[in-house]
């Protein structure tokens, strides 16, 4: 089977987690052929496996600072060049341009209108293809006229209705963005017209491309979010510095494109009962929906789950990136409480680097009032002060590992007020360690019962929790295995795997049969040669109806 892979700053280019799992599913997945659609900017890539090849990339970074084109060579070719590209569009193609752009326009600006969106969707995307992209159109005075029309129309959202020439400028720039995927070269039949199935690893941009391909070529999609592009959207920094009718506006387009992506997904496998809510809230069909977890990798913390014996018994461990989201601000005062009750406890945060806007100062604020709550104390009158509490980075000399940070503690904490899939409580739950975390996304679906959950912005209850689990090693123990054996059952990449491939199967069981060519003969070898097992091969060797009794 050919599957179009498509990515957004992801796999081949991206490090971390986000980008493991698919590197992970490529060589997982042998037997097929993975041609890989990458969206984002590109650098130095991964090593592919035999089954992968990169047939397309798409550069989606900033617009000149002029408002004119792109900067790249490669976006100047697909949408090109300032008002000389302009001029490619003749009467027809504007007037085809004006109509199907304001009832894109209409879709996202009426309070009830949930098809005009996708019929100016996909009038774009025909006008995209037949003239090799929309140059310059999407920032032209045509779209911004049209957009101003549709915000004042009758049934127009309240919040859009209030927009000024500021907010339809910045928001036709946005939507510019946005709909780039429409300018690619990718919807030709020797690029997605030649796979059998794609695979969108991302909802938004990502999956646009899998929109149009089944549109073009009626290619089933698969969607998989492991975090939700609309939520992320909501819970974006730089959307709360926007007037209040241009996040009304944003919030349409993620919205309806979300709905398309739902509506059109041949099946959709969110990360988690989590998203899974939030797709169902946005219309996608219970039924075309299959929770696959995400696989990690066990293997590197098998000799901790096993030693139980490691970690200090008075020591609680963070793991994770410093954002204000995760509450460390919370978690201080409820260790304050934790050092008042048992003296000998210790903290430690080992943050994950990030690379984030605004980390560097949430960080220096969390390290002074760490030394406000705990100055630093020392057994006498000649030694040297210490802090119970440390700040480490991941690879650092004090946590050059995941697994040596996991074997140092007694209790892993989360203190969370926001979180997707909790990455870090399911490599604590590997390495068999207890865990306290506060009732924030899929959290409850991780844990299971195999450890303590406590209400977020609660540091009373959640330096209750951890008292509990320290004073108590013989718990302890007990909520550690049953969280390792929970993680092994759930969270591997076997498991996720082997969902995959039987999804992918049952999607091609349903599609039509398209024989091109060049692919060779169909049903030239029979299914049974795929059959693992040493009769399969003395049966087709001999060319035999039956194998040897």
């Amino acid at each position: 089977m050919r599957i179009g892979l498509l990515t957004e700053g992801g796999y081949p280019y991206a490090t971390g987690e986000a980008g493991l799992w698919r590197e992970r599913l490529v060589h997982g997945l042998g037997q097929h052929q993975f041609d890989l659609y990458a969206l984002g900017p590109t650098g130095t890539r991964r090593p592919l496996p035999p089954n992968a090849r990169i047939v397309r990339t798409g550069d989606m970074g900033a617009a000149a600072p002029d408002g004119g084109a792109p900067t790249s060579r490669i976006q100047r070719a697909a949408f090109g060049e300032g008002r000389a590209s302009r001029r490619a569009y003749g009467r027809r193609e504007r007037r085809r341009f004006t109509e199907g752009f304001h009832a894109l326009a209409t879709g996202l600006c009426a309070e009830h209108d949930e098809t005009s969106f996708a019929t100016g969707l996909y009038a774009l995307a025909d006008l995209a293809r037949e003239r090799g992209g929309l140059p310059g159109a999407l920032r032209s005075d045509d779209a911004v006229r049209a957009l101003e029309s549709a915000c004042r129309a009758p049934g127009a959202r309240r919040a859009a209705a209030g927009a000024g020439l500021p907010d339809h400028l910045a928001f036709a720039d946005h939507l510019e963005r946005a709909l780039r995927p429409l300018s690619l070269d990718w919807y030709a039949e020797e690029a997605l017209g030649t796979v059998d199935l794609c695979h969108a690893t991302a909802g938004g941009a990502a999956a646009l491309p899998g929109l149009l391909a089944k549109r073009f070529f009626g290619t089933p999609l698969l969607v998989t979010e492991y975090g939700v592009q609309l939520r992320a959207h909501y819970l974006s920094a730089t959307v709360a510095d926007h007037s209040t009718p241009l996040r009304a506006l944003l919030a349409a387009l993620h919205g309806r494109l979300a709905a398309e992506t739902y509506r059109q997904a041949a099946v959709l496998t969110p990360g988690n009962v989590h998203s899974r809510r939030w797709q169902e809230r946005c219309g996608a069909d219970r039924a075309r929906i299959r929770t696959v977890h995400p696989g990690l990798a066990a293997d590197r913390f098998a000799e901790v789950g096993e030693d139980e014996e490691s970690g200090d018994p008075a020591t609680l461990v963070w793991v994770g990136r410093v954002e204000p989201a995760k509450d460390l601000v919370a978690l201080l005062h409820a260790f304050a409480e934790v050092r008042a009750r048992q003296p000998d406890a210790r903290l430690r945060i080992v943050a994950v680097p990030a690379g984030e806007p605004g980390a560097d100062a949430y960080l220096t604020h969390c390290k002074g009032f760490a030394a406000q709550l705990f100055p630093d104390e020392a057994a006498g009158a000649h030694a040297v002060g210490e802090n119970p509490v440390t700040f480490e980075e991941l690879g650092g000399p004090e946590a050059p590992t995941l697994e040596d940070t996991y074997a140092s503690a007694a209790v892993v904490v989360l203190s969370s007020v926001v979180e997707g899939f909790p990455t870090s409580l399911v490599e604590a739950m590997f390495c068999a360690r207890a865990t306290v975390s506060t009732d924030v996304g899929a959290v409850v679906e991780v844990i299971g019962g195999t450890g303590l959950v406590v209400p977020p912005r609660n540091p009373r209850a959640l330096a209750d929790a951890c008292l509990a689990l320290l004073r108590d090693p013989e718990r302890r123990h007990r909520l550690g295995a049953a969280a390792r054996a929970r993680a092994l059952e759930l969270f591997t990449v076997e498991q996720n795997l082997a969902a995959f491939r039987g999804i992918y199967l049952e999607l091609l069981s349903h599609a039509p049969v398209r024989h091109r060519p060049g692919d060779g003969v169909p049903f030239a070898h029979p299914a049974e040669a795929h059959v693992p097992g040493s009769w399969t091969h003395q049966a087709v060797t001999a060319g035999t109806g039956a194998p040897d009794a």
